[in-house]
């Protein structure tokens, strides 16, 4: 069984959309992080970066206590090794899928957040800061957009790749982006959200937060935390 420690964030969709892809047996231990729970010594014990989503396998490869992994791109590539499912076993394969995820999780997730902050989050409209990530969200768009020009998903067959970077992409509107423009990439991003684990992943993301509204308060929880917030 595997706790998965869950808001519903572009993260945490990664997680329950390989889950059911892969049909692991998972619990949902939801971690509000516009109250703070991310902060909890419980939570900081499997995640030091205070930030969800994290993992506890109880049933780990080879036996033994539990593990523990934070970081989303490390439970993907954990769960794809510990199931063989969602990244290829041969060594260019392996490397298509390992150089895509890590593209997500240094510039397509980090850029788009920014854009995110800026442009919904900010208590102060930076019309510099606002554009900068809007055309930076723009560019990486087009980055994917070229590479699904010949291939069906990312790395060729569905993997933890694409399911990195989906979530990223479901908020184009906000982000300032018309997924008309990328034709290659609208068609992959459609393909990806009829799948039914897809399908099932958001529902249980409905499901969990009834309130995804941001209030003045959460914003002071999330934009507001210095190393204090994580000193023992």
């Amino acid at each position: 069984m595997i706790d998965l420690y869950y808001w519903t964030t572009p993260n945490g969709h990664k997680i329950t959309m390989f889950l059911e892809e892969a049909e692991v047996p998972y619990r949902i231990v939801p971690v509000n992080i516009s109250t703070g729970e991310q902060f909890k010594p419980d939570f900081l014990a499997i995640s030091p970066n205070n930030r969800m989503p994290a993992i506890v396998d109880h049933a780990p490869a080879g036996g033994g206590a539990p593990v523990s992994v934070f970081e989303s791109g490390a439970i993907l590539l954990y769960l794809a090794e510990k199931t063989g499912k969602f990244i290829p076993s041969d060594l260019r394969g392996r490397v298509e899928v390992l150089q895509w995820l890590f593209w997500q999780m240094g510039g397509l997730g980090p850029m788009l957040g920014q854009n995110h902050h800026f442009g919904q989050y900010a208590p102060e409209k930076i019309p510099y800061a606002i554009d900068r990530y809007v055309n930076e969200t723009n560019r990486l768009y087009g980055v994917l957009n070229k590479r699904l020009e010949t291939r069906e998903f990312m790395a060729g067959a569905y993997s933890i790749a694409d399911m990195a970077s989906y979530p990223w992409i479901v908020p184009w509107k906000r982000q300032g982006q018309n997924l008309d423009d990328f034709p290659h990439l609208r068609r992959w991003f459609d393909a990806i959200r009829n799948r039914p684990a897809t399908l099932r992943a958001y529902e249980k993301a409905s499901a969990i937060n009834t309130q995804p509204t941001v209030s003045e308060e959460a914003k002071k929880v999330l934009f507001g935390q210095t190393a204090a917030s994580v000193r023992g």
